[in-house]
């Protein structure tokens, strides 16, 4: 796939949010989410400021190294610090600011992507990453906060074939999960089959493989992204290795974390 078209499924992912948001009185805004300390609000701060960080990264190399130093420090400072310096201009803004300074941001990260090539790599808090998995990872950031969004509120959105990003990203860092946690990477093969919201098949992985999991594509989805726990899901698990990958499954970066139990 080329990097234009993974932008184009980005800016639509963040179209399908905004048509969520645009429609949320003022109170919904200030909600508590599954996110621990995070309202509906800082969901949107948060994708907004690290949509213009990724703009950064992408057109001044040079200004994002330089702002990487206090951002991490802050983020290793404990999570309130960190979400004092992330969201605190973000926290004092009205809803109708806020919409407004993401939709500048989205738009700000849209130009500087338009000039990426197949071949480039973006700098980034870990090691750098290919043009495609950098915008991947943003569309898969705002599917997954934008989820968290939706449960609070009693929304739903409309499953695309955007999925596959994400689901092909959950197959892919099977071995980051175990990395993340300090654990060895399991030697036994998984297979991974996919009913895509198109009707298609999306598989991953060995043919033979004896684990497998098997499901609607949308489900895997909120389970490597943290926000279904697999048992939650109609999700057809069998093997060890697989049971045991789907309940550890962290396809973002970051320290290792836990996604919600069962009925959460």
């Amino acid at each position: 796939m080329d990097v234009k078209e993974v932008l184009a499924d980005l800016l639509a992912e963040q179209a399908a949010l905004d048509a969520v948001i645009v429609t949320l009185a003022d109170e919904q805004w200030a909600l508590d989410t599954p996110s621990p300390r995070w309202s509906v609000a800082d969901q949107i701060g948060h994708l907004t400021y690290f949509d213009n960080t990724a703009a950064m990264a992408i057109s001044d190399p040079d200004a994002f190294t330089a702002s990487l130093a206090p951002t991490i420090g802050a983020m290793t400072g404990g999570p309130e610090a960190a979400d004092d310096y992330l969201l605190g201009e973000y926290r004092a803004m009205s809803a109708t600011e806020l919409l407004a300074a993401w939709r500048t941001n989205r738009q700000v990260l849209a130009t500087a992507a338009e000039g990426l090539a197949n071949e480039d790599r973006v700098i980034w808090y870990g090691p750098s990453m290919g043009s495609k998995s950098f915008l991947t990872a943003r569309l898969m950031e705002v599917w997954a906060h934008g989820q968290d969004i939706l449960d609070t509120v009693g929304a739903s959105r409309e499953a695309t074939d955007r999925l596959k990003h994400i689901a092909q990203l959950g197959f892919i860092t099977r071995g980051w999960t175990y990395i993340n946690r300090k654990l060895d990477v399991p030697e036994a093969p998984v297979r991974v089959t996919l009913q895509a919201p198109s009707g298609d098949t999306w598989t991953f992985g060995e043919a033979d493989a004896a684990d497998s999991v098997t499901g609607l594509a949308e489900d895997f989805c909120l389970v490597v992204t943290q926000r279904r726990h697999v048992d939650d899901t109609a999700l057809q698990i069998v093997g060890d290795a697989a049971r045991d990958w789907m309940t550890k499954a962290q396809a973002f970066a970051g320290e290792a974390t836990d996604g919600p139990g069962v009925g959460a």
